[in-house]
């Protein structure tokens, strides 16, 4: 049985990330952290453990390569899609795998980073390179502006009292238009929806596009209340 220690400040894709590896029977994620003192103290209590980290952490890697050898332990980071995989493993962590990796390839990656492999991406090919995301469009171009603007608030980990918040509009109203959402995706919560998201270029880019555009609204928004 491998240990698995988990740490990633996104609760959303943390819990995704627990629910692929817990379907593997080889492995058992004995913690689950959400900052970095959480993590390092997790490797010092269970050593010749797998560590799964986002990247967006931004730990000090060299302490943590320092504690992961003292502790016979194995690191895997979890890149933006945007980074490169190569320095990570330069520095000496055990695999690397970007936020939009498919379960199956997640679970693959443990399993040979515990087997004493080193374990690395497919080459990233350029988006006008990249074979179209049919489906990614399809559903892009389904739904609609209020429901894209839900959409991208999941994907941030909003919950629907957030949401509707954010939106101005009531909880109850969040939750018929996830029901919507959800017929046109093909999910069944929103765990699902988030990971459906990010596994779909196109549909990843245009929620970060409308995630950045409600940001940009909530600054502004703040700035002539202040």
């Amino acid at each position: 049985m491998n240990k698995v220690i988990l740490a990633d400040s996104q609760a959303i894709f943390r819990a995704g990330t627990a629910k692929v590896l817990a379907m593997d029977e080889d492995l058992r994620i004995i913690a689950q952290c959400t900052d970095l003192d959480r993590m390092f103290h997790a490797i010092t209590t269970f050593p010749n453990s797998i560590v799964v980290f986002a990247s967006s952490m931004r730990p000090d890697f060299s302490r943590l390569i320092m504690l992961l050898e003292t502790t016979s332990s194995r690191g895997i980071v979890i890149a933006e899609n945007s980074e490169n995989a190569a320095p990570y493993l330069q520095q000496g962590f055990r695999g690397v795998v970007f936020r939009n990796v498919t379960g199956p390839a997640l679970a693959e990656c443990v399993r040979r980073v515990a087997a004493g492999e080193i374990w690395q991406p497919p080459q990233v090919m350029q988006p006008g390179s990249m074979e179209e995301d049919m489906v990614g469009t399809r559903v892009r171009d389904r739904l609609t502006p209020k429901e894209m603007r839900i959409v991208a608030l999941i994907v941030q980990g909003c919950k629907n009292r957030e949401i509707a918040i954010r939106l101005n509009t009531t909880e109850q109203v969040i939750k018929n238009y996830l029901r919507s959402i959800y017929d046109k995706t093909g999910v069944g919560d929103r765990l699902e929806l988030a990971l459906f998201t990010i596994h779909h270029r196109v549909l990843a880019q245009a929620a970060a596009e409308m995630g950045n555009r409600l940001d940009a609204e909530r600054q502004s928004t703040s700035g002539a209340v202040a």
